[in-house]
């Protein structure tokens, strides 16, 4: 196993973190961890030197971090650091810090969290939590010990990502969404980079887009390997992130016993400055072919919005691109349903306001229904492309 510098911490964390949101299940229900199975991957992961372990509240219905404690039972608690996160959608008073805190440390059997994050904050949590007070929370929770350091992961746009960093001076860690297609979504590298100059260890979640970098359509196959360097595709995407120095940790979900060792073995090989301008080059053409493959030339610059009914526009189109790119519909229809039904693609009345402040001239009002026939009604798509307002 390599390892990294953690921020600013005098303690490097393993390149490879363990995730504990894809643990093997038994009937194909989340919530059912085959503990048993779950339980070896994780103590196999940490006896082959990985020192990082992160679970969450809510991750397979609440069981993870039960799972979790029982695998860091029997001396595996004191060979890693351990990471969970506040489930702050349940956080309604100041109160409900420390009781959801307390929960996750019996759950956990501990009576410390190492890394402590604030899950998934976007515009409309972070502005909440500093009002109920979350900064006096987490002075006192780290003052008693409960927890080590302070954090969040995050799931929106830049802007706000720079506005977190700023309004709190105490973040020791965060973690983002980042692999060689996101490099502009939600903090993107420029997130990453700011981060590391703010001197905190980033910790990157998402590294294969949900595993669908490491079985890429065969467009994309081909390009690797045509190339006379081989990786497998799981392995280009992990080896192009651990050789970026901004990068403190690459988190993985893990479901069976072959992950994890295949991932061990990608982070033997891992190394700043190990890859090969030839190799990022392959990526690079990979990361154009995917976004050549997209019909919807969106570049959610947001000129279009606020839409005047409410649809989210950009990110109806993300879901619809990304489920042609990946051919993966699945992901993109399960997102989409979880939308409020006030900014679904259905509520679009073709007023006409957003094309006419579009750049790149998309005919918004007849993609709409095509989005929501697809995303929304699970019918398939044809391949047909609308035509943008000039072409």
């Amino acid at each position: 196993m390599k390892y990294r510098p953690f921020g600013g911490l005098d303690w490097q964390g393993s390149a490879l973190g363990f995730g504990c949101m894809r643990l093997p299940v038994l009937d194909g229900k989340p919530e059912c961890i085959d503990e048993a199975n779950a339980i070896r991957m994780i103590r196999h992961g940490i006896d082959s030197g990985i020192n990082y372990i992160d679970t969450a509240y809510p991750y397979h219905g609440g069981m993870s971090e039960l799972v979790v404690g029982k695998a860091l039972k029997d001396g595996y608690r004191e060979k890693v650091h351990l990471a969970t996160k506040s489930p702050v959608w349940f956080i309604h008073n100041q109160a409900d810090f420390d009781k959801y805190l307390d929960e996750q440390l019996q759950k956990l059997q501990t009576d410390h969290i190492d890394f402590y994050l604030l899950h998934a904050l976007n515009k409309a949590r972070w502005p909440e939590l500093h009002r109920l007070g979350i900064v006096d929370w987490a002075e006192k929770a780290l003052q008693s010990g409960r927890i080590g350091h302070i954090g969040f992961s995050f799931h929106d746009d830049y802007p706000l990502f720079e506005q977190i960093l700023d309004d709190y001076d105490r973040w020791t860690f965060c973690q983002i969404q980042y692999n060689y297609l996101d490099v502009e979504e939600q903090a993107g590298l420029q997130g990453l980079k700011l981060a590391a100059e703010k001197g905190l260890a980033v910790v990157v979640m998402e590294p294969l887009m949900g595993g669908k970098l490491a079985a890429p359509p065969q467009k994309i196959l081909d390009i690797f390997d045509q190339s006379p360097l081989k990786h497998s595709p799981a392995d280009w995407a992990l080896q192009w992130l651990w050789d970026q120095p901004q990068v403190s940790l690459v988190l993985s979900g893990m479901s069976d016993m072959q992950q994890v060792q295949e991932n061990l073995d990608s982070a033997a090989r891992s190394g700043v400055g190990s890859f090969t301008p030839a190799e990022r080059a392959v990526v690079d053409r990979a990361r154009e072919k995917y976004r050549a493959l997209i019909p919807i030339p969106c570049t959610k610059c947001r000129y279009c919005m606020p839409c005047p009914n409410g649809v989210n526009i950009p990110y109806q189109f993300d879901l619809f691109n990304k489920g042609v790119m990946m051919e993966d519909w699945g992901s993109s229809r399960f997102r989409f349903a979880q939308l409020p039904a006030s900014e679904r693609a259905s509520e679009c009345i073709a007023c006409l306001e957003c094309e006419q402040q579009c750049p790149q001239h998309i005919n918004i009002s007849e993609w709409m229904p095509v989005v929501e026939a697809v995303l929304g009604q699970n019918q398939p798509w044809d391949g047909r492309v609308i035509p943008g307002l000039h072409s």
